[in-house]
């Protein structure tokens, strides 16, 4: 594993909370992907390292995506939502994920 050069506090707030929708599902089916919102100056070390130490699971791949936040309004003012860093996590044939906490 490569969490030897990452401190453990760190990469314990780097996975915000687990993305769970129709899309996430589908992705997750059809790729063996895990979809995560990340913090924002999180790098792809980082998040391969943090799911590896978290889930005790091998990452193949990870993708990210900065999708920019919706402009709303609430009422005459105009408000902005914040920005999100997804993170597509690949994970290694074989390998699953369960957001339970049982080991698999």
């Amino acid at each position: 594993m490569s969490t030897l050069k990452f401190d453990e506090g760190r990469l314990m707030q780097v996975l915000v909370q687990p993305i769970v929708s129709e899309k996430a599902t589908a992705v997750a089916e059809k790729h063996n992907q895990v979809l995560f919102k990340v913090l924002r100056d999180a790098t792809k070390p980082e998040i391969k390292a943090a799911v590896e130490l978290m889930f005790k699971v091998e990452v193949d791949a990870v993708q990210v995506v900065n999708q920019k936040g919706k402009v709303k309004r609430f009422g005459r003012t105009i408000g902005r939502r914040d920005n999100v860093k997804k993170a597509y996590v690949s994970l290694k044939e074989g390998q699953e994920l369960n957001f339970s906490g049982e080991a698999a």
